[in-house]
C-alpha cells in the first residue's frame, strides 16, 4: 500500500471528535477548504459540539492546524 493511500485510510479511521465520531480526514477536508481556526472547524463539520463540548477534541484539531498551517 502506497504512503497516500496509508494516511488516507488512517485519516479516515482515526476519530478526532469521540463524542460526535467525526474523523480526523473530515477535519482535514474542512481545513483544506478554508477552515483556519478550531472554531471554523467545530461549525463545518459538527466538532466541539458533543457531551465534552470540545474539551476532548478541540487540543486535537489545534493540532492539525498547526502541523497544515506550519507546511
Amino acid at each position: 500500500m502506497n504512503e497516500d493511500l496509508q494516511a488516507a485510510v488512517i485519516d479516515k479511521l482515526t476519530k478526532t471528535c469521540t463524542c460526535k465520531s467525526i474523523n480526523r480526514m473530515a477535519v482535514k477536508k474542512a481545513i483544506v477548504s478554508g477552515c483556519h481556526t478550531v472554531e471554523a472547524v467545530n461549525k463545518a463539520v459538527g466538532t466541539g459540539s458533543g457531551a465534552c463540548k470540545g474539551r476532548g477534541c478541540g487540543p486535537r484539531i489545534q493540532e492539525i492546524l498547526d502541523d497544515f498551517l506550519r507546511e
